[in-house]
């Protein structure tokens, strides 16, 4: 079965016929990047910054799908609705990547590990001047 990132990737050629190069000259990727993300079963890591936004420009997607079909990929839900969007689709928070990235990661933590960024988290809100 074809993680997220490839069923993305994928379904965007197919609908458009493109291959793999004509998404990595529109991005700016290479095409072995583009063949690997949409052919390999498990992301072990997230793609870089970089690497999402050339894929995102190259199928022609917005970032925020490509991002997070890639988080899946790499077995983090992303929680929350899409950019600008509550379930009702009126309007929302915007998209914060690393907050989205921040809470979906949580649930791989121990226990203990949850508990200490919980701690960090307390202490560094302690620490921020009130407005």
């Amino acid at each position: 079965m074809a993680n997220a990132l490839q069923q993305l990737i994928r379904e965007r050629l197919d609908r458009k016929g493109w291959s793999y190069g004509d998404v990595a000259r529109r991005g700016g990727v290479p095409r072995s990047t583009v063949h690997h993300l949409a052919t390999t079963d498990r992301v072990v890591r997230m793609p870089q910054a970089t690497t999402l936004e050339g894929l995102s420009k190259g199928l022609e997607l917005p970032l925020d799908t490509v991002r997070r079909a890639a988080a899946e990929a790499c077995g983090i839900h992303v929680y929350g609705t899409p950019a600008g969007q509550d379930p009702e689709g009126t309007a929302a928070r915007p998209a914060d990547p690393e907050v989205d990235l921040l809470i979906a990661s949580l649930q791989r933590l121990s226990a203990d590990d949850r508990r200490h960024v919980a701690a960090l988290v307390e202490s560094l809100l302690d620490r921020t001047p009130k407005k």
